[in-house]
């Protein structure tokens, strides 16, 4: 598709219905294009709203421009009129000033919309008066309602992940047998937290090669600023409902059989693991959870080398976890946006958009990030996450950083993860206890503190792995938050069972660790 600065598809003068679609609606089944007719027009826009309030990573940007770019064109192969603005449109004048010129241009009686995934964007919409009937309506994505996680969690203050989880099970009938979990349990996380051999061969990621030079110089032109690193010429990520269900076809048949077992593994020789890599499809509506669930147990079903912990793992993450943070956040925003119950405030260091830093699971996080557009859930939650929790960073700062640096990034997904499960901001109500742990997690988990800067084992001294000291000193600044949960009696016996000249030598290195935060 030829992307000039405004192109209208095959317009009618006749048009009397325009409808929006935003950057991570690329739904191709939804029941809105069923049906060709030409009083209906689409808009799909470039805006600088949407590039500007995170500093994106610049495959992110590039990735959703040449899916919603190539959706546009699918639309008006398969007959629908479509209007598509460029970001460099001379007459590019942000959402509202597009619809009210293509409202006034085409003759537009009525406007509709997909709901938003975003509060901001749902705010924004509903505000807007464009001087004709307006209606939101479903995005046909998700497999529960805005408010449903609320209803079903109505009067308590916390929210169990896995009560909800095993709902779910149940509603869809997903690895079910008479009414009960297949295997007789529901959870088989005890199975996915096993690190990676010593004579690991990695899989190879199935990647792609879409040449987007023009939209990189674009972004240049109009001064969009971006962060990480991209070979122009070699974007990997599905740009297509097409491309989508190829890597899903690849997880399914050439990674599935080992995701859950090694879900949680982390190696500095390795970016993708077992991992699917389908968030940006799922995220952007090219694939539907369901769809993308049955195509693996379907793959469970038909083969004696997949075991029932690889696809539990997988399911609970589709249709558990990621359910249940869009719920959280519909519930509770837009408060959730400010809650910072443990009032982090420490600025997020310099080496989080760098890397460089003598930490060696912080780096090759934080790089593989830069280089990718991508760092899996452990890596997130125990690495990074971990990091800024221990050192009490500001979650407004970490939430802008998380935001932006990854590809699946939308802030219905991202905020409930950074300021609930990873930062614990929220007081409890994603998780009944912090995330967090020493260096002994990472050890266990990664090959990361092998030839690390600093020693895994050591609490003091100038070489002792500043997650140890971090550790500690996080309890014992928040004892009064965490000094009566049960499920952190065990870190506060063996707290104040430490030897006190030990235990000062531990806070002493923790504050200058804290002090010294962009030194390390």
């Amino acid at each position: 598709m030829s992307c000039k600065p405004l192109r209208t598809l095959g317009c009618s003068p006749n048009v009397k219905t325009l409808r929006l679609i935003l950057g991570d609606q690329l739904n191709a089944a939804h029941s809105w294009y069923k049906e060709k007719t030409p009083n209906v027009h689409y808009v799909l826009m470039e805006v600088r709203s949407e590039t500007d309030y995170a500093p994106h990573h610049i495959q992110k940007v590039c990735a959703l421009f040449a899916s919603m770019r190539r959706f546009a064109k699918a639309l008006e192969s398969a007959g629908h009129q479509v209007t598509y603005i460029a970001l460099d449109a001379p007459d590019n004048s942000g959402f509202e000033g597009n619809l009210q010129r293509l409202i006034a241009e085409y003759g537009i009686e009525r406007f509709e919309y997909q709901w938003p995934d975003e509060y901001r964007l749902d705010q924004l919409l509903q505000r807007m008066d464009l001087g004709i009937p307006t209606e939101g309506v479903d995005t046909e994505h998700f497999l529960t309602k805005r408010t449903e996680l609320a209803e079903f969690f109505k009067g308590k203050k916390t929210y169990l992940m896995e009560s909800f989880y095993r709902s779910m099970r149940k509603k869809y009938d997903l690895l079910m047998v008479a009414g009960e979990p297949e295997g007789g349990k529901w959870n088989y996380d005890g199975a996915n937290r096993k690190k990676f051999p010593k004579n690991v061969v990695f899989p190879e990621p199935l990647e792609f090669a879409h040449d987007v030079r023009d939209i990189v110089e674009m972004l240049d032109r109009e001064g969009v600023e971006t962060i990480g690193n991209l070979d122009e010429e070699r974007l990997p990520w599905p740009t297509s409902r097409r491309e989508a269900q190829e890597v899903l076809d690849y997880f399914a048949e050439h990674l599935l059989q080992q995701f859950g077992t090694y879900q949680d593994a982390m190696h500095t020789d390795d970016w993708s693991g077992y991992h699917s890599r389908l968030s940006f499809a799922l995220n952007t509506k090219m694939l539907h959870p369901l769809d993308v669930v049955n195509r693996c147990i379907a793959e469970y079903r038909k083969r004696d080398d997949i075991e029932l912990n690889q696809i539990e793992g997988f399911v609970r993450q589709i249709i558990g976890w990621r359910e249940y943070m869009r719920g959280v956040y519909w519930a509770h925003m837009p408060d959730y946006a400010e809650k910072n119950a443990l009032r982090a405030d420490r600025p997020l260091p310099s080496y989080f958009w760098t890397g460089e830093t003598k930490m060696n699971c912080v780096r090759h996080s934080v790089k593989q990030s830069l280089d990718h557009a991508y760092a899996h859930h452990i890596q997130r939650l125990m690495v990074t996450g971990n990091f800024a929790l221990l050192a009490g960073i500001n979650p407004d700062e970490l939430d802008r950083w998380y935001l932006g640096i990854y590809i699946d990034a939308f802030e219905w997904v991202e905020i409930t993860n950074t300021r609930g499960m990873s930062q614990f901001a929220d007081g409890g109500i994603v998780g009944t206890k912090p995330y967090n742990s020493s260096a002994n997690y990472i050890n266990k988990m990664s090959n990361y503190c092998s030839g690390c800067h600093y020693q895994f084992k050591e609490k003091t001294g100038d070489k002792a792995c500043p997650f140890n000291s971090l550790y500690w000193h996080f309890y014992e600044r928040h004892r009064e938050e965490f000094g009566k949960n049960p499920r952190i009696g065990m870190a506060y016996r063996n707290l104040d069972r430490m030897d006190p000249e030990q235990r000062a030598k531990i806070m002493q290195r923790a504050e200058w660790v804290l002090e010294n935060i962009e030194e390390l």
